[in-house]
């Protein structure tokens, strides 16, 4: 399943250069996954309240191209299960007027308990079950 977010870039998101900060990516990432728990049902905040806690253990990005001013993008987010206890979300990064890739990712995480131990509650189990 591919879930998409919509995006436009923002003056303030820019450096000297005049192109999306890198580190805004991850910005746009993190948005793009809790908007896909969200939409499934999945409420990042309660699960925090509740003591469980969804963490990243890896990034990995490919810059392909930079996102400029006003650029219209959106992201898509495609979970997938990595293990028993780990889940990853494929995310691309694609520019609007030409449908150009500007970036790839690959998010792994894990839900760990009050005590910081890994485990997967059955709402965050269920997302990766058709992987």
């Amino acid at each position: 399943m591919t879930f998409k977010v919509d995006f436009k870039v923002r003056d303030y998101e820019c450096d000297l250069q005049g192109i999306v900060n890198n580190s805004v990516y991850f910005n746009y990432l993190e948005h793009a996954r809790h908007e896909f728990l969200h939409a499934n049902g999945v409420d990042f905040a309660q699960l925090a309240r509740d003591k469980i806690n969804l963490v990243v253990m890896r990034s990995e990005m490919d810059y392909k191209q930079s996102l400029v001013p006003g650029d219209e993008f959106y992201v898509a987010v495609e979970p997938e299960r990595i293990s028993r206890l780990k889940f990853g979300f494929r995310q691309t990064i694609v520019r609007k007027h030409d449908e150009k890739v500007m970036l790839k990712a690959l998010v792994v995480g894990t839900s760990v308990n009050e005590r910081g131990r890994p485990f997967l509650p059955a709402q965050i189990d269920q997302l990766f079950q058709a992987q």
